[in-house]
């Protein structure tokens, strides 16, 4: 497998971006919305599943595409390819506060594991699927949905994360417990389980998930401290309902701005 060989450069701190620069016939796919901005002569195609070309034909496809349905994203990327003679640049924006985290998959053995909705965009010829490595019913209860993506090539990725991010290096039969949610990526050497917290008074009252993933090394490991799950659910929260369900905003800036939005 031969990637697209691209350049990039990330800007910003907490909230950031990824400048990619292109050569002339050089393409990168992305996710649906990713994209910021782009310079002249870049064009855009909608493809089915990822571009990364493999075969299996049209049956193959439909498998691969079939399996980014299970975590959740479109049976469509989107390519981005410099039509010019010179070179160009295109812009992929952060979702959420965090970092964007660039991964040379020929460093890690061509193959980086995943969380769901973390891939960003990556040199054309990179392979976005989904991981089967261990139980799926387990990843479809496993607290903020344990299912992994799996990015095969050896380019570049992007993926992105949120909060502050920790890369950790497990040493052989060393291991370390994640919060489904905190754990943002893995090398392909890494083996990973789900495990049910014990006790039932720590699952119901401790605050955590009733899930934890367990990590084996050898390998790296990546972990960030806000998964947009936890950011959301404490978001909501914080929204002032009364009984009926109709949002209280005396005060409060949100309820200000929901009562501009619906024309109080």
């Amino acid at each position: 497998m031969v990637n697209h060989e691209i350049d990039y450069k990330i800007y910003g701190d907490d909230m950031q971006f990824v400048e990619i620069e292109l050569d002339p016939n050089e393409t990168t796919i992305a996710e649906a919305g990713a994209l910021m901005m782009m310079e002249d002569s870049i064009e855009m195609e909608t493809i089915f599943g990822d571009g990364s070309n493999q075969g299996g034909g049209i049956m193959g496809k439909l498998l691969g595409a079939g399996k980014r349905l299970l975590t959740g994203e479109s049976l469509f990327m989107t390519a981005f390819t410099n039509v010019g003679p010179g070179k160009k640049h295109v812009s992929f924006a952060a979702p959420y506060p965090g970092k964007i985290i660039p991964m040379d998959l020929s460093v890690y053995n061509g193959k980086i594991i995943c969380q769901k909705d973390a891939f960003l965009c990556a040199a054309k010829g990179v392979s976005v699927g989904i991981d089967f490595k261990r139980k799926l019913g387990a990843g479809f209860f496993g607290g903020e949905g344990f299912i992994m993506e799996r990015l095969e090539g050896d380019g570049l990725a992007f993926i992105h994360a949120g909060g502050t991010i920790k890369k950790v290096e497990l040493g052989y039969g060393e291991r370390l417990r994640v919060d489904t949610g905190c754990l943002v990526a893995m090398t392909g050497q890494v083996n990973y389980d789900i495990q049910f917290v014990k006790g039932i008074k720590t699952a119901l009252f401790g605050g955590e998930g009733l899930f934890f993933a367990t990590l084996e090394g050898p390998g790296t490991v990546w972990v960030q401290s806000l998964p947009f799950s936890r950011l959301a659910s404490r978001v909501f929260s914080a929204m002032p309902q009364n009984p009926v369900g109709e949002r209280r905003g005396e005060g409060s800036v949100l309820g200000g701005i929901f009562n501009m939005l619906d024309g109080d």
